[in-house]
């Protein structure tokens, strides 16, 4: 747990494996948040309607997105199930936060699945809610400006 607070970037994080958002079970503790696309079954904090592009180019934009946000560090790529997972470390105390995003085809266009959670600590104050949306927001303008 030391070394995950005194790493940087990725280091320190184990080797996640991909996250199947079919079986995946929310904690109890209010320091994650789900968004889940509005026509497939199952939990979640918040849901988008079907994006309007490829899931690989929904990956893409994605990509620029994570790259663009601060204290943000690719993690794993899964490229079979259009899945990948940054760190995202917070300013003042270096805390890791894992952020996982998958896009795959649904009725309408591609969904998107984009989980944001805590490793440390019972409560985010909202940290992971602001940064889905914030993610969010940024996808759906990058997709609109190609």
């Amino acid at each position: 747990m030391i070394s995950t607070l005194f790493s940087r970037g990725a280091e320190g994080i184990p080797a996640p494996a991909p996250l199947d958002f079919a079986t995946l079970q929310l904690p109890a503790s209010p320091n994650t948040c789900l968004l889940t696309p509005s026509v497939a079954p199952g939990q979640g904090h918040l849901h988008r309607d079907p994006l309007p592009a490829s899931p690989e180019a929904v990956m893409v934009a994605l990509d620029r997105v994570a790259a663009g946000m601060p204290r943000t560090f690719l993690l794993a790529r899964f490229p079979a199930r259009n899945q990948a997972q940054w760190v995202v470390r917070s300013a003042l105390m270096n805390y890791p936060d894992i952020v996982v995003a998958e896009a795959a085809p649904v009725e309408g266009g591609t969904g998107l699945w984009l989980y944001s959670r805590s490793l440390i600590g019972y409560s985010d104050l909202g940290v992971n809610r602001a940064r889905v949306m914030a993610w969010l927001a940024a996808l759906e303008a990058a997709l609109r400006a190609g």
